[in-house]
């Protein structure tokens, strides 16, 4: 086996190796090549090659939200490195772990005018969990008493907060030339510092676990999270308590048919009277960040006298009342809060469900009684996905309309929420989907999609991938957001208005195209969209109404 002559690129390979990190995503250039070199004459890695470095970082970003293990960025020194920060920003705020490994020029090539050069040390400042500048030079062997710091310190502990805290971290490397340089011998000898995990385990609980039982009216909040955040047991015993509500929204990945996972359409149409009476006393959130902006406001406005957080990574104080942070597994706590437990019977839930089961009929008759639109369009499409799927949506109105929805509890279902930007969406679906043996289903909306539509310069794409652009012509969820939307200056700049189609994308980089304009037609297309391929598919559905903004307006309306 051939090996880069390079000693940092042989101690980052040979650590990365080590640490069990296979998937490499890297970017061309020149600076990069000891690290290029290094890790494809290695056939333990897994190595991918996407050229735009905006849509490689979200392609990797992708890969590590399923498969919850880092996975290593290369690419070459300059503003190479700037387009990954989109991408490391939304893994920074949703806990996915990237290794960014950056080219550099040596330090007395910096600021001279030397061409590909700007100024890497620390670039992604507060946005990154840890970032290290390696010196050019591997300056001694490691040592075990620890006493002098050195690049195979630095490599293990960036490495070791990426393993353990499921978060990005950065490393720049400077590499001098000749960069192309191979060996058939290892040329320095790496020692592996084995990560710590900190299972924290809460032991003084007692007095939570008494709040908890003697309150009568208690909400827990599921956000974005991984499929597996919570057993069986514990659902079970969640849904068995007379107290609680359980409002979960899609992202959430937990099912019961006793949770609430329409959490606007209960709470939209409440009245402040109404309001009063779903103010929790104990307030408990899991997972990462929260869609609804609905429910922020009530809590914001009417604050729970207790609001606990529970989970191993960081607690947002989303409603600016957070109280407890147990850092610990939901599974754990919630195994302690119901110890020797025994119903209080309260009728919180009782009366919410009973709201609850009201909304669902009248959400029902609602779109029986719809033209074709966004809304009629979102209930067809999301009915047709079939069973254990993986549906990644794109932000915007996409995921938002989403949530007004059931979606089958054999789907898992992800979006990029630490951020909520467009951009990369369609990179991270296609990336999350090399690593999944069923079906994966992509929502977006047009502005998301055309934004991002150099991920489809990509030779990873399984047959199995599946597009449905929603293209309503321009950005309609801002047409909600203001009554003064009819303007020249709203069309132009807030709207976007545009006339753009995939076809011709599809057409350069090999997807079967579909188009539908309306209701008979889409069902139509649906029916076979899913089947076996030899080529990915996007399906573009036209929706060219004017008022689809009052469609959903006048859906709260009509559920009260």
């Amino acid at each position: 086996m051939n090996f880069s002559k390079n000693i940092l690129a042989q101690s980052i390979t040979d650590l990365c190796y080590k640490k069990n990190i296979k998937n490499i995503v890297i970017s061309p250039g020149s600076r990069n090549a000891p690290l290029v070199l290094g890790f494809n004459n290695n056939p333990f890695f897994k190595t991918y090659s996407v050229v735009d470095e905006r849509v490689a970082a979200f392609f990797a970003l992708g890969i590590a939200q399923q498969i919850n293990e880092p996975v290593v960025l290369v690419c070459t020194s300059g503003s190479a490195l700037l387009n990954y920060y989109p991408a490391i920003s939304e893994a920074y705020f949703s806990n996915i772990p990237l290794v960014i490994l950056s080219a550099d020029r040596p330090k007395k090539f910096l600021n001279i005018g030397d061409g590909q050069t700007i100024n890497q040390k620390n670039v992604f400042q507060k946005n990154i969990e840890y970032s290290v500048d390696l010196d050019q030079k591997d300056k001694s062997f490691f040592s075990l008493l620890g006493l002098r710091l050195d690049n195979q310190i630095k490599i293990n502990k960036a490495l070791n907060i990426s393993i353990t805290k499921q978060m990005p971290v950065h490393i720049n490397v400077p590499f001098s030339e000749p960069l192309y340089d191979l060996t058939d011998s290892m040329l320095v000898h790496t020692t592996n510092i084995l990560p710590k995990f900190n299972n924290s385990k809460v032991n003084r609980i007692n007095s939570f676990t008494k709040k908890w039982q003697n309150s009568i009216k208690k909400i827990i909040l599921i956000g974005v999270s991984s499929p597996g955040l919570l057993s069986k047991k514990s659902i079970d015993l969640l849904a068995s308590d007379s107290s609680v509500l359980v409002l979960i929204e899609n992202t959430s990945n937990v099912y019961h048919p006793f949770f609430c996972n329409k959490i606007d359409q209960l709470i939209a149409p409440l009245t402040d009277v109404e309001l009063k009476d779903f103010k929790p006393e104990i307030l408990i959130t899991m997972g990462g960040m929260i869609i609804s902006k609905k429910i922020k406001v009530i809590f914001r406005n009417n604050q729970p006298k207790e609001h606990w957080h529970i989970g191993c990574q960081k607690a947002n104080d989303t409603f600016f009342c957070l109280t407890k942070h147990f850092k610990s597994s939901p599974d754990d706590i919630i195994a302690r809060l119901y110890e020797n437990f025994m119903d209080n019977t309260s009728d919180f839930n009782n009366r919410w469900t009973s709201v609850i089961s009201k909304r669902k009929l009248k959400h029902e008759e609602y779109l029986s009684s719809l033209d074709y639109c966004d809304l009629k369009v979102f209930d067809i499409v999301l009915k047709s996905i079939p069973l254990k799927s993986m549906l990644q949506i794109s932000n915007s109105s996409a995921i938002r309309y989403s949530q007004l929805f059931d979606i089958d509890n054999s789907i898992n279902v992800f979006c990029n929420r630490g951020t909520s930007g467009i951009d990369g969406s369609t990179s991270t679906a296609i990336g999350a989907s090399v690593t999944y043996n069923h079906n994966t289903v992509f929502i977006t909306g047009d502005l998301s999609f055309f934004y991002d539509s150099n991920a489809l310069w990509n030779d990873f794409i399984p047959v199995n991938f599946r597009i449905i652009l929603i293209n309503n012509r321009g950005g309609g969820i801002f047409k909600i957001l203001t009554k003064d939307n009819n303007s020249e200056i709203f069309k132009k700049f807030f709207e976007t208005k545009h006339q753009l189609s995939a076809k011709e994308l599809c057409k350069m980089y090999g997807f079967e195209f579909y188009d539908s304009d309306d209701e008979s037609n889409l069902k139509s297309m649906l029916s076979n969209f899913y089947k076996p391929s030899k080529k990915p598919r996007l399906l573009e559905v036209i929706i060219d109404r004017e008022n689809n903004q009052d469609y959903l307006l006048n859906y709260f309306d009509f559920i009260k």
